[in-house]
């Protein structure tokens, strides 16, 4: 695949939180709750034997006292996996109400939440966390690493070599030798620096329907709150003619795919890109120009 972009003008199951502290110490809050350290036996007590993960109502358990968790309990064909007895319907209420004695923090401690929460509500709050890490925004292959903003701002710009430039408006030039092929085309990603903030620039084809078209679109290094306080314009035109898209950033919260799959972006389809192109229509080469500003 031969594409390039050149810069003109740079202008739910739960993992086992590993925790072994005393939750409050203060002799205030001692007067209205004891202060609770989570010992690695009652840890282990809690973690499903099959899938490893903290279990949550119904936990079960055999004959002989083994605990599962609900979700593995049909694939061990009500079976034990520990003794091989037969599961039947028993609970572990004893477990259960353990269980509901706890407060944990945040399993996203590392990267700066400092709440405490009762064991049945900690996974409802590591679903919304703000301080959950983010996925690598990076849509030329399936990167699997995970960070805060400053952590992939690093790592896209070593390992994934992304073009990175500072400023709120740019100018690219998107070519590629061979336009009728537009499976699985994606160009570099260009991050942009601004207000503080990082936004990625993402320029692909792909198929809708039967119609080949172009996408372009801007996503927001943070969470959706933030991203809804900017908005930007991409245009793309030539020959007397212009096409211009003005939006709301979406996060990185989102995939590319999502995003690209919901259209939310400027969209070409191929015969118009060609127009633009110019020439004998034989080379894809769009100017794409876009602005990024920040909403009062």
């Amino acid at each position: 695949m031969s594409s390039k972009s050149e810069v003109i003008d740079p202008p739910h199951n739960e993992d086992t939180t590993d925790v072994g502290e005393t939750l409050n110490d203060s002799a205030s809050s001692a007067a209205v709750k004891s202060n609770v350290i989570v010992s690695t036996s009652v840890r282990e007590l809690l973690e499903c034997p099959v899938c490893l993960n903290a279990m949550y109502p119904p936990i079960h358990q055999c004959s002989n006292g083994h605990t599962l968790c609900s979700g593995c309990k049909p694939r061990v064909h009500n079976r034990c996996p520990t003794c091989r007895h037969e599961l039947g319907n028993i609970r572990c209420l004893a477990l259960e109400k353990v269980a509901a004695s706890l407060d944990l923090p945040c399993k996203y401690q590392s990267y700066g939440c400092i709440g405490i929460y009762p064991y049945y509500s900690k996974l409802k709050h590591e679903s919304q966390c703000i301080y959950r890490p983010y996925n690598c925004p990076y849509a030329g292959s399936e990167c699997t690493v995970m960070g805060d903003i400053p952590f992939l701002v690093t790592h896209l710009k070593d390992d994934h070599k992304v073009d990175m430039h500072s400023g709120s408006t740019f100018n690219h030039r998107y070519v590629k030798s061979n336009p009728q092929e537009v499976e699985n085309a994606t160009w570099m990603l260009t991050v942009f620096s601004c207000f503080g903030q990082y936004f990625c620039l993402h320029f692909e084809a792909f198929q809708l329907g039967m119609a080949p078209v172009y996408i372009a679109f801007l996503r927001f290094m943070g969470d959706d709150n933030e991203a809804k306080n900017y908005s930007y314009s991409l245009e793309v035109g030539a020959n007397g003619r212009k096409m211009i898209w003005q939006g709301v950033p979406r996060s990185i919260r989102d995939s590319h795919r999502k995003v690209r799959d919901s259209f939310d972006g400027l969209i070409i389809q191929r015969n118009m890109a060609l127009f633009f192109s110019g020439g004998d229509r034989k080379e894809l080469k769009l100017r794409v120009t876009g602005r990024i500003w920040k909403e009062h």
